[in-house]
């Protein structure tokens, strides 16, 4: 496994937390097992930036990173500079030295350093004259209907061991956010911490919203009469039912934005909804209307499609 998070991810390190964010979605959603059956690389790739992820996509942890305190896996690194300066005072016999282990932290750091080194299991410790070994996350893709996405909600994820779990949707949730459950993924060896599970969200469309960043788009057909006159239609909104004035001569394209009625924002407030009026005729011809419109006088040089002259 490739030990520099910023390259499996491809992004460099003064990358932004939002561009990281972006790059992780971008190869998630190419790498993702559900999307590659049975294609083994795929899902080490999806391992590794997962790893990658967890490590960069958290700040304190970047930052831990970089100052080159813990490896990729989160894993404390041991004191090794300490060890050198100890062995050059001492003609390169510092490991057999009287008290030597003393100086770097005993035999426990040295062995949780090598086998981080070597590329062993995530969080792999020495201790007690066992061998303890984090479990592996585990990955579930999880199908959520649009305005639970928006609202948040509970909803139950089945597991792979036939059991099922139930899993907070929090408000404003995206398409491809990961959840992250945290020792709910395999079981640890020999006392080791348990893995977490990985939970990709879906989100199914919705018969007519549509969601644009944080505001929320929807189309609303109105009558002729609706459109001359003006008045009071309903409008729906991820909350329910808004009653909404139309101004008099309200053409089709007319956007009404109804101000903290979209999604959740992620610092906080709500996005808009924007509701595009339509101009929409009865399904079945209406006789009165055909007269009306035979006996109607248009004004001379009125032409609604001269803007398309060419």
């Amino acid at each position: 496994m490739r030990q520099n998070p910023y390259e499996i991810l491809g992004v460099k390190q003064d990358a932004s937390q939002k561009d990281i964010q972006s790059a992780f979605r971008k190869l998630a959603k190419k790498y993702h097992p559900d999307l590659n059956p049975g294609d083994n690389k795929a899902e080490e790739v999806f391992k590794e930036i997962s790893a990658a992820n967890e490590i960069l996509g958290d700040e304190e942890k970047r930052a831990r990173f970089d100052r080159g305190e813990i490896d990729i896996n989160g894993v404390e690194r041991a004191p090794f500079q300490q060890h050198r300066e100890y062995a050059g005072t001492n003609g390169g016999d510092a490991f057999f030295d009287e008290g030597g282990f003393s100086q770097f932290g005993g035999f426990e750091d040295i062995f949780e350093s090598f086998m981080s080194r070597r590329g062993g299991q995530a969080n792999s410790q020495f201790g007690g004259g066992q061998f303890r070994s984090k479990g592996a996350d585990v990955h579930y893709t999880m199908e959520v209907p649009f305005l639970d996405a928006i609202n948040g909600t509970t909803a139950p994820v089945s597991l792979g061991t036939g059991s099922s779990l139930d899993v907070k949707i929090p408000a404003g949730t995206r398409d491809g956010q990961v959840l992250r459950l945290r020792g709910k993924g395999g079981k640890g060896a020999a006392k080791g911490q348990d893995g977490d599970a990985l939970i990709e969200i879906k989100i199914k469309p919705h018969p007519f919203f549509k969601r644009d960043g944080d505001d929320i788009r929807v189309d609303i057909p109105i009558t002729i009469r609706e459109a001359v006159l003006g008045g009071k239609i309903k409008v729906p909104t991820p909350g329910g039912y808004l009653n909404v004035t139309l101004k008099p001569n309200t053409n089709t394209g007319t956007t009404l934005r109804l101000k903290g009625k979209g999604a959740p924002k992620t610092g906080g407030g709500y996005g808009d909804l924007l509701a595009t009026v339509k101009i929409v005729l009865s399904e079945k011809p209406d006789p009165d209307l055909a007269a009306l419109m035979e006996n109607w006088a248009e004004k001379p040089n009125e032409d609604p499609r001269k803007h398309l002259n060419l």
